[in-house]
Formats: C-alpha cells, sequence, structure tokens
C-alpha cells in the first residue's frame, strides 16, 4: 500500500490522521480507492468525473505527479504520495 499524505486542513476528513495507507499501482487507482474510503475527502480532491481537481497537487516520492505520468503514474508499496492544495494569494501593491 501506498502512504498518502494528508494536509492539516483535510486531515478532518481522516479522522485527524497524518497520513494513510492506501492500495493502488496507480495515483488514479489509489485516489478512488481513497475517495471509497474516506468519501468527503475524495470530494475535494478529484471531481465528478473523477479527474484531480486543478487547485489540487499531487507528489508522488517529491515528483510533481505532472511532470511524471498524470493520475496514470505508476505506484509501489513504498511510495508516498503527498496533496498538496493550492494557495491563493499573490502580490498586493
Amino acid at each position: 500500500m501506498a502512504t498518502v499524505r494528508i494536509p492539516t486542513p483535510l486531515r478532518p476528513f481522516v479522522g485527524g490522521k497524518e497520513e494513510v495507507a492506501i492500495a493502488g499501482t496507480t495515483v488514479a487507482e489509489v485516489f478512488s480507492n481513497l475517495g471509497q474510503a474516506h468519501p468527503d475527502l475524495g470530494a475535494r480532491i478529484t471531481g465528478p468525473d473523477g479527474q484531480v481537481r486543478r487547485f489540487v497537487n499531487l507528489y508522488l516520492n517529491d515528483a510533481d505527479i505532472r511532470s511524471l505520468s498524470g493520475t496514470q503514474t505508476a505506484v509501489a508499496d513504498a511510495d508516498t504520495i503527498a496533496i498538496v492544495p493550492a494557495i491563493a494569494g499573490g502580490h498586493n501593491h
């Protein structure tokens, strides 16, 4: 099982845990299984179409999945996936 790191704002949806172990052979499969195990969290990560929401960044072992094979990136049991919500903001003049 892969380890999925949960950011602080989303931890209430997984019982306050920092990490959860989820089975899957691709990023898409891991997040499908995560959504089944924790539906409220899943709805915040993926849209109704099953795609990762625009404002959610996913990192597999510190590599942005967009620079790999996206949600079809292969996942091994020892891998860690970090959920990193994009933070709104900017520079005010």
